[in-house]
């Protein structure tokens, strides 16, 4: 007896969820997506600003996106996810749609339904599709994690720290603020 074919789903298949209902495609798969808590609003919400702040106030090129932000990683129709922030230096990548390709730095804040997504399924993915910087943003753990994938390092920070990015010489996230807002 031949073994059932495992579904492989599309960018479509995204598209034509019900109204209100939140999934990432990641190789084919479909990982639904709980709506956020006020906590990891907060945070990310003081995340994209303190980014986005740093940006303007410098001159930047980049563009600073929160989610719900589309990007298709790997430019194909079996990738669609939304980061809680992207980071686009190359701006040709963007489209009405949302980023065409990976974004050069992308920062996940975990919740307990992303926990293993987060952690394990994403840290691949992004890393293979070409994302040069990805921080894990815990606050159960009060952990980040920050993965440069520029120069294969790894590197993990507690909310006492001030955390560098490593796409800017100068910016610096003081996470010690966030405690604020757990």
């Amino acid at each position: 007896m031949p073994l059932p074919k495992e579904r492989f789903y599309t960018i479509e298949d995204i598209y034509d969820l019900p109204d209100g209902q939140r999934a990432e495609l990641i190789d084919g798969q479909i990982y639904d997506m709980a709506p956020p808590s006020r906590k990891h609003q907060r945070i990310c919400g003081a995340l994209y600003r303190k980014i986005a702040d740093y940006i303007d106030a410098n001159g930047g090129s980049c563009e600073v996106d929160i989610a719900p932000f589309a990007v298709f990683l790997d430019e194909d129709d079996y990738n669609y996810v939304e980061p809680d922030i992207s980071v686009i230096c190359d701006l040709q990548k963007l489209t009405d749609k949302g980023c065409s390709g990976a974004p050069d730095w992308i920062i996940e804040v975990v919740s307990p339904g992303s926990r293993r997504t987060d952690y394990m399924i994403k840290l691949f993915k992004y890393r293979s599709a070409g994302v040069r910087e990805y921080w894990v943003v815990d606050p159960e753990k009060c952990q980040i994690i920050v993965y440069d994938f520029d120069h294969n390092e790894m590197d993990v920070h507690t909310f006492s720290d001030s955390v560098k990015s490593g796409l800017y010489d100068d910016l610096y996230i003081d996470f010690t603020q966030m405690n604020t807002l757990l």
